[in-house]
């Protein structure tokens, strides 16, 4: 038990959280609205032009809620449990609930021992506010209540978002070592032309030295492509774990997408421009991104019924487009665990391209993908 709560308390805040966003203004612009009035035009508010300045003092920590959590709690509750010293009275302002918005950033933001820091900050305002006779026992419960059901939002909201990252970058470690294998099969289909090679050199050597001298030409151009490629795989960090010798799918197999279902949209594959001497590991990755995408459009478009995959290659890069005619529908997952799309792009991210995916311009879904021929 111990070593959870220290494992709590050295817990450090997330990473990614923003300084400020327009809503942040928009926040501050309504709620200084909402407390001046109040303090104008509501009836029987008592002291109502010094609860009225506390709360615009205390107001700003809203700018500085994700960046200084502890900061901003500590200085809005303080404040707020030093004025009724003062008027011997709770602060009766209804708009004083934007510190609401404070005790959420303090665990969504927070690092752990802002987090435990801030709770105890919270929990003796409230406490000395009840014992000093300024609320009774009813609100200060109810005050308790709340503020932990906020906190516990945002507590819920952090460790949600940890474990979405979680996931993410297993979907990226896990299409990495996909595109290892495939290029760890390609490396191993020139090797393996290396070694035909070098046999068939040693064999004729005796006899016919010009043949051996073209097997040795052969087999440096051979080495080379399997250099290029071996460096892709320490490039893309590849696993441990043995990959299989068999053939990777290429361009040609595009062809079986078409007839890889015997139900749902028809599929219509179109390669045009210049495939020759294509890099295996391009040729491999046109064909994963379409296969997935051809996957997706099945699971997901709603009464389609074609779905178009396009490949134009040139000197420079090579193009895929798959387009479905079904209902244009929000952006959906391209499997699913949701990560098929992430998993697209990191693919033709880590081979030096690009991929998206969008509701085309008149019906269906289109998913795009731009790979370097280099």
């Amino acid at each position: 038990m111990l070593a959870k709560l220290r494992s709590f308390w050295d817990e450090p805040g997330p990473a990614d959280a923003p300084v400020r966003v327009w809503r942040d203004w928009l926040l501050l612009v309504g709620f200084t609205a909402a407390v001046v009035l109040e303090v104008l035009l509501r009836p029987g508010l008592p002291y109502r032009w010094f609860t009225g300045a506390v709360a615009l003092v205390v107001l700003p920590t809203l700018l500085i809620r994700r960046t200084r959590p502890l900061l901003a709690v500590a200085f809005a509750f303080g404040a707020c449990g030093i004025a009724p010293f003062v008027t011997g009275l709770d602060l009766g302002l209804n708009s004083f609930v934007f510190v609401l918005f404070l005790g959420y950033a303090l665990t969504r933001w927070g690092s752990g021992r802002q987090a435990v820091l801030g709770a105890a900050i919270i929990t003796a305002k409230l406490a000395v506010g009840w014992l000093a006779g300024h609320a009774g026992p009813d609100d200060t419960l109810a005050g308790f209540g709340i503020l932990f059901a906020v906190t516990a939002l945002g507590a819920a909201v952090r460790y949600r978002a940890r474990f979405r990252l979680r996931e993410l970058d297993q979907v990226k470690l896990l299409e990495r070592e996909r595109l290892a294998r495939d290029l760890h099969d390609t490396v191993a289909h020139h090797v393996s032309a290396m070694i035909i090679r070098a046999q068939a050199g040693l064999a004729t050597a005796p006899f016919n030295p010009d043949a051996a001298t073209d097997a040795l030409r052969l087999i440096e151009a051979e080495a080379t492509r399997a250099l290029t490629e071996m460096r892709g795989i320490v490039r893309v960090l590849r696993t441990d774990e043995p990959a299989e010798l068999a053939p990777t799918p290429g361009l040609a197999d595009l062809h079986g997408l078409a007839g890889a279902h015997r139900v749902g949209p028809a599929v219509d594959v179109a390669i045009s421009g210049d495939i020759e001497d294509l890099p295996a590991p391009i040729g491999t990755a046109v064909f994963r991104l379409a296969q997935e995408s051809v996957t997706n459009a099945r699971r997901h478009a709603r009464n389609a019924t074609r779905i178009e995959v396009s490949v134009v290659a040139d000197d420079a890069a090579v193009r895929l487009q798959v387009t479905d005619d079904g209902e244009t529908a929000p952006p959906r997952a391209a499997t699913s665990g949701g990560f098929g799309l992430l998993g697209m792009m990191e693919r033709a991210g880590l081979l030096g391209g690009t991929c998206s995916a969008g509701p085309a311009p008149v019906r269906g879904w289109t998913v795009t993908a731009v790979l370097p021929r280099a």
